[in-house]
């Protein structure tokens, strides 16, 4: 059913679910499953983490979904961070680890690579991690993409105004993978 299909329509996650379409419907517009609508249409669009997601956090069962791996993109301009970065998250193997070095390469990669987490050294050069910050979040198109600030000893204020600008967390030590991937799984709520 949703074998190689990333985002579904509300009848592709009715016929999962095994319930009514209309309950899909009613799970979506009350907020509890997130997706996006097509514009100029009623069509509602479910993303498979976000479904993933939802099963999970509902107890149902997801034996019958092709998940396939979570795809994270990390954005740092330091090649030797983003290398350390990306070879300790490729360890686990239900992650697609890619990168990105500037803030156009970004843009691109979000575009072609879709992640469902993107990972941002709020430290690197070059890189507007604000204006990334906002232009994910005013695209409905990526509503369930998940943005991690990475930092270095964040302060509590600090911390908070990232959350209120977007940011669904952040890490303090962005060198500690396991760090990283513990965040990542905070933030996807899917567990494994």
């Amino acid at each position: 059913m949703a074998k190689g299909k990333n985002v579904l329509t509300t009848g592709d996650v009715a016929k999962i679910c095994n319930v009514a379409p209309r309950t899909v419907s009613k799970w979506f517009d009350s907020g509890q499953l997130k997706g996006y609508r097509i514009p100029g249409s009623k069509d509602r669009r479910i993303p498979l983490s976000e479904l993933v997601r939802f099963m999970k956090a509902h107890n149902m069962p997801t034996g019958t979904l092709s998940v396939g791996k979570l795809r994270v993109l990390v954005i740092d301009s330091d090649e030797h961070s983003r290398a350390a970065l990306v070879g300790g998250l490729t360890a686990k193997d239900s992650y697609e680890v890619r990168a990105a070095g500037t803030t156009f390469e970004t843009g691109a990669a979000i575009q072609r690579f879709t992640p469902h987490v993107v990972l941002i050294n709020l430290l690197a050069n070059g890189i507007d991690a604000g204006g990334i910050c906002r232009s994910i979040r005013d695209n409905e198109e990526y509503a369930t993409i998940k943005l991690i600030a990475l930092a270095n000893q964040l302060s509590e204020p600090e911390a908070a105004a990232l959350i209120q600008k977007g940011f669904d967390g952040y890490v303090s030590n962005p060198s500690d993978a396991a760090e990283v991937i513990g965040r990542i799984e905070e933030v996807t709520a899917i567990i494994y």
